[in-house]
Parts: structure tokens; sequence; C-alpha cells
């Protein structure tokens, strides 16, 4: 039993605190069933919802005093109608679900958990490389299918199998995802050029650069930048036209970093060779995404940060972020 001391006069009146509602609202990316929920179920009564839709928010967080949220929108007008909640831990790294400001102006605390999918999402991007120089699956799926039964030969390819050795990967974005990216690419022996605000001078094997000799020198240019009002549709008509046309575009960061209509017609046009995203604009993607039948396009379902390992750190640093605030110590703390 938990106890708190409340003060009655001068004598002191040991009452048992109200236990703590935690509402997770969106649980199901997170944890589909192979992890579970005992590191939060210690701190109070815990309520998990897979998925909340819109209508159903106030009613499920109307008597929290914490909300866990991944992707469900926690608007202004929503935290003033909770006057019980206290604390919303975000389980992803970027926070624009909710407005730090009107939340500490309140007095609620707002957390994230930065870098825990890092090694995930940079295993990735060469996922996708190695798809494009490698054709592992259209090799594989010609053997099944009995050609090499037929071949005269003891081997055949069915295009050109290329060494990332001393090709050039291009880094948009330089903060953890994109030099663990840099790392792995030192590994394979290729040339690294990297544009960021925050590297203004080369650093080891990673050669700093402005962005139009980025997007002209780069044989694959992977997005690792943040998504603000410079950096919004970055990838466009104009920087696509820069770029050669056997480049290969990866972007593992944020959907809104491309134009997706550009990049769908320079592909359609012969532009550059093939793009790779994890990422769209709208997620679910709407019907008629000019990008979903593009030439030469790969999509995948934003779950480059989804790995089991990935995931049993983000839930780990969800349980240890409430618990920071519960000490009077919030770490990760956006507001």
């Amino acid at each position: 039993m938990n106890l708190i001391c409340w003060k009655r006069s001068q004598n002191f009146v040991l009452a048992e605190r109200p236990k703590m509602k935690i509402v997770v609202l969106d649980g199901h990316c997170l944890n589909p069933g192979d992890l579970d929920w005992k590191g939060l179920e210690k701190f109070g009564s815990l309520e998990v919802h897979p998925r909340t839709s819109p209508d159903q928010l106030l009613n499920r967080a109307k008597d929290a005093d914490v909300l866990v949220t991944n992707k469900c929108i926690l608007t202004n007008d929503l935290i003033d109608r909770l006057p019980s909640l206290k604390y919303i831990g975000v389980t992803a790294t970027g926070y624009n679900v909710v407005d730090p400001i009107h939340c500490k102006a309140n007095g609620i605390t707002v957390t994230n958990v930065p870098g825990y999918s890092t090694l995930s999402v940079a295993q990735t991007v060469f996922a996708h490389i190695l798809h494009h120089t490698n054709q592992v699956e259209t090799h594989a799926n010609s053997v099944r299918e009995g050609k090499w039964e037929k071949c005269p030969d003891f081997c055949y390819t069915l295009g050109p199998v290329t060494e990332l050795a001393g090709k050039t990967l291009g880094i948009l974005g330089f903060g953890a995802i994109g030099r663990k990216t840099a790392e792995i690419a030192q590994a394979f022996e290729m040339k690294i050029l990297a544009h960021s605000r925050s590297l203004s001078k080369d650093s080891e094997n990673v050669r700093a650069v402005g962005l139009y000799e980025l997007l002209e020198s780069s044989d694959f240019l992977s997005l690792h930048c943040p998504l603000n009002d410079s950096t919004q549709q970055i990838i466009n008509r104009e920087s696509l036209a820069r770029m050669k046309r056997s480049s290969v575009l990866i972007n593992t960061a944020r959907g809104p970093l491309v134009d997706e209509r550009a990049l769908a017609e320079n592909l359609n046009g012969d532009g550059i060779a093939a793009a790779y995203l994890d990422v769209l604009s709208i997620e679910p993607p709407k019907p008629g995404n000019p990008l979903s039948q593009a030439k030469n396009c790969w999509i995948t379902p934003h779950y480059a940060w989804a790995s089991f390992e990935s995931r049993n750190r983000l839930m780990k640093i969800v349980c240890e972020n409430l618990e920071s605030f519960l000490k009077g110590n919030p770490k990760n703390q956006v507001a």
C-alpha cells in the first residue's frame, strides 16, 4: 500500500493514495503481442487500447492521470478537458501529436523516447540498398520458376549486380541514425558525403558538403533530417533534377521530406534509377497515392523502427520515463 501524509490541523493522518490511472491510447504497434505491459502496470491502474479513434479519445482519457500515445493527436482543447492529466508519455521520438508549450503552461509533463530505433533504421537503409544492388528476390524467384534448371551455364544474372565499395553514399541529416548509417557504409568501403546544419566540417571518413553537391554526387541518397519548415519537400522537382539518373533515393525519416508527386513524375519519366521509401506523407496512404504505382519505387509500411529489439528498448524507456517523472526527476522531457 502506498501511503501519503495529509496535514489536518496539527495532526498527521495516513491515508491511502488513490491509485493512479494510466491509459495507453494506441499500443498495438509498440506491442502487437510479443511484449508485455508489466513495466507500466506497477505504477497504477493500467488500461491499454490497441487503437483509439478521435471520437473515442475524450471518453478514454477523461479520468487519466497518465496518457501514453504514439499517433493519437492530443489537441489543446482536449487537454483542457482533462483535469486529472499530469503526464503524457509519447512512445516515439517525434512529439508533434501534442503541443508541449500548452502542456507546460498547464503543468503537464511531456516526454519522448529518442534513440531507441537507431540500429534498426540504419539496418533497413542497407536492406534497401542491398535489395537494389544484389536483386536477391529477383534471382531467387527465377530459380523458383525453374530458370536455373534450364540454364546452359552454371550461373546467370538478370541484371547488374553491383559492389558498394567505391560508391558514394550521401546522407542528408547527420544525427544518430545518419551517423550509424555512415558507420555501416564504411564497412562496405563506400565514400560518404553528408549535409547537415550540425556538421560544419569533415569528420572521420565523412566529408561535409553543401546540399547541391550532395544531390549531384550521391549514388545513394539517404534522408535522415528532421521535418521542419526548411526541410519539408526538400526532395522536389529541382532537387531530383540535380541527381544522377543512376542515383537511388532512400527515405526512412519522414514522409513529407519528399514531394511525392514530383518523385512519381521523375521515376515515371526516366529520372533517377529507383526510390525506396519506408515513410509517406499520409500514413496509411490514401488510395491513389502517385507513388503506389510509380516505376522502380519500393514502399515498405513504416516498419524500419519496428524490430523486436527496437520495440523492446522503446517499451523499457517508456517505463523509465514514467518512473523518473514519478520520482520528481523527469528525463527525456520535452515539456
